[in-house]
């Protein structure tokens, strides 16, 4: 248990310090320009907004399989709450990223990668559980969400400072 909590103690050290020392990557605006801009029923970017509905088709299908008749056969308690949390990360994608394309922008991209962010370090935890340590994986399972979100609200801020030092000079 002390080696683990030491190993992660040296992870999150060396997450803040690539923070810190690296540069910030400033996000183009020509990245929100996308090739729909048609407008149905009311919908700006109509085709980029529903077709995130399969996200939330398949996360809650998803959900669905590993809560009810075990489908996918899990066999660790860690394995159910790590697939738990990706699937729940796939539907919310539907969410965020729709709410996204409604209106590209820098404030709204955050709410597009926060749910992949989960779903991504929800895999990780998983791969630890089945790979390395159930128990440690299970452990790893928020730690490893929390960063994501911790590394989506740093990115945030850093483009927050980066646009209002280009504002005032």
């Amino acid at each position: 248990m002390q080696s683990t909590v030491y190993a992660w103690g040296v992870a999150i050290f060396c997450f803040v310090v690539l923070m810190i020392v690296t540069p910030a990557i400033p996000q183009s605006e020509k990245y929100h320009d996308f090739a729909d801009k048609r407008e149905f029923f009311g919908i700006p970017n109509t085709l980029d907004v529903i077709s995130n509905f399969p996200f939330l088709v398949i996360g809650v299908i998803g959900l669905v399989l590993c809560h009810y008749g075990n489908y996918f056969m899990l066999s660790l308690q860690g394995e159910l709450w790590g697939w738990t949390c990706f699937f729940l990360g796939v539907a919310a994608v539907a969410f965020g990223s729709g709410y996204y394309h409604l209106k590209p922008d820098d404030a709204r991209l955050a709410w597009d990668r926060l749910p992949i962010t989960v779903a991504f370090t929800s895999i990780i935890a998983i791969f630890i559980i089945e790979r390395i340590d159930e128990g440690k994986g299970t452990i790893s399972i928020l730690p490893l969400i929390l960063a994501g979100i911790a590394s989506i609200a740093y990115w945030r801020q850093v483009l927050v400072f980066l646009f209002l030092v280009r504002v005032s000079f």
